[in-house]
């Protein structure tokens, strides 16, 4: 690819807004930590934007920047930050009673945490039965609601002097939600949203509105949310960036490691239980059967995606797999994820593996949120609407196209990622082949 291939990108240029759907434990690790690395105290570590390196042409060319140096993406000290909540804890107090961080790390930026408000926010019980919130809008119909959320919007920019917006949902999982009629079509969910059908849920209303303003909108959580054809028609109609859903950090992540494995060596497996320990609001808001089912099926779904057992009948055609998630809130947000996996080898010899990890739920999200943030908007400014599956990294249920597999291979979709900065940066892409490496004689 020549340099004249280069995809045009508008420059990075101005304050970038940074929409935060919640404010809560996962939304202010991120915004403290975005502040501790602006004031030289700390390091994005987990952040592919800010710590990763890209290889450019051939291995010999010794030729691989830092990610951040190579695609222009916004810089950190161009951030401000933005959220709503049904809680009207500022950001301090939001932190402190998240109880991620450390007091090294949160009272020399307290003023700064304090300054973060959250707007009053779309919230109704019955989509998060486990939470209770006084800081929230009141609208007769679902479209006043979503007309507030534009206002919110265009407000938060004008005041901030934002050059561009980003939208990214770090708030808690609603419950199961089908797609149905009202989904299919973008008149269907605007008549829906008139009418209060309640198969429209808050997450919508937030990504229709983030939509209709032109911002780009990534989806942390596994609701439904984007993930339909109403939404995704508006996010072309609109030239908008969408991606989601469900950040991809401990147990899914370690699947999606682990699977490939046994699938690269044509190892069998029979069956593979999952349990998770956490207590922080993530967990206590699972602790309800209905959002648990909507967490339930993103993490369901990884294994067979990856191990293709209609492919593979004899390797994986009969696996038995349970997730379990059990709310304990002596952990807070140090989450124990613990797998138990029987495999089978050789002459179908059973064997076993065993994983324990002691992971932080937030800590391992907030780089997810940052890299997001950047990824999306970059994404935006390159023109690239509707569904972008280069960050299915990201996911434990990654959107794609309709009538696309998605892809759920840690290491494919690191592939992906880098392989789609290449493309929109003219750069050749990496194949990994290295033929041309080495001299064969011709036949």
């Amino acid at each position: 690819m020549t340099e004249g291939s280069r995809r045009p990108i508008r420059p990075a240029d101005g304050t970038l807004g940074v929409m935060l759907v919640g404010l809560g434990a996962v939304a202010t690790t991120f915004v403290a930590g975005v502040e501790n690395v602006r004031r030289n105290r700390a390091k994005p570590i987990g952040a592919l934007s800010q710590m990763a390196t890209i290889r450019l042409g051939r291995r010999t060319e010794g030729r691989a920047p830092l990610i951040r140096d190579f695609a222009p993406l916004a810089p950190l000290d161009s951030l401000v930050f933005g959220a709503w909540d049904p809680i009207p804890d500022d950001g301090y107090q939001s932190a402190k009673v998240a109880g991620v961080l450390d007091t090294p790390h949160i009272e020399p930026i307290a003023d700064f945490l304090r300054s973060i408000r959250p707007m009053p926010a779309v919230f109704d019980q019955q989509y998060v039965k486990r939470l209770k919130g006084t800081n929230v809008k009141s609208g007769k119909t679902k479209r006043d609601l979503a007309e507030q959320l534009r206002k919110d919007f265009q407000e938060f920019k004008a005041t901030n002097g934002c050059d561009r917006l980003v939208t990214v949902w770090c708030a808690s999982t609603e419950i199961f939600i089908k797609p149905g009629a009202v989904h299919q079509s973008i008149d269907a969910f605007e008549r829906g949203m008139e009418k209060n059908d309640p198969a429209i849920a808050p997450s919508m209303l937030y990504a229709w509105a983030s939509l209709m303003e032109g911002v780009p909108f990534a989806n942390g959580a596994p609701n439904l949310t984007v993930d339909m054809p109403a939404l995704q028609e508006l996010a072309e109609r609109e030239g908008v960036a969408i991606s989601g859903k469900d950040f991809k950090t401990g147990q899914t992540m370690v699947k999606t490691v682990v699977s490939p494995m046994l699938k690269a060596r044509m190892l069998g497996l029979s069956g593979w239980y999952s349990t998770n320990i956490l207590g922080n609001r993530d967990g206590e808001v699972l602790d309800d059967p209905e959002s648990f089912k909507t967490k339930e099926e993103s993490k369901l779904g990884v294994l067979e995606h990856i191990l293709q057992p209609q492919m593979y009948p004899d390797l994986y055609g009969n696996i038995y797999h349970k997730v379990r998630i059990n709310y304990y809130p002596p952990r807070g947000d140090n989450k124990e994820g613990w797998d138990n996996i029987d495999i089978f080898g050789w002459l179908e010899y059973p064997m076993q593996i065993k994983i324990d990890f002691l992971c932080r739920d937030s800590i391992l999200a907030a780089p997810i949120v940052l890299d997001l943030a950047l990824f999306m908007d970059l994404a935006q400014r390159a023109e690239l609407a509707g569904i972008q599956e280069w960050l299915s990294f990201y996911f434990k249920s990654p959107m794609a196209a309709p009538g696309l597999t998605p892809e759920h291979d840690l290491f494919i979709q690191h592939t992906k990622l880098k392989n789609t900065l290449r493309w929109m940066m003219g750069e050749e892409q990496i194949t990994h082949l290295g033929i041309e490496y080495y001299e064969y004689e011709k036949a």
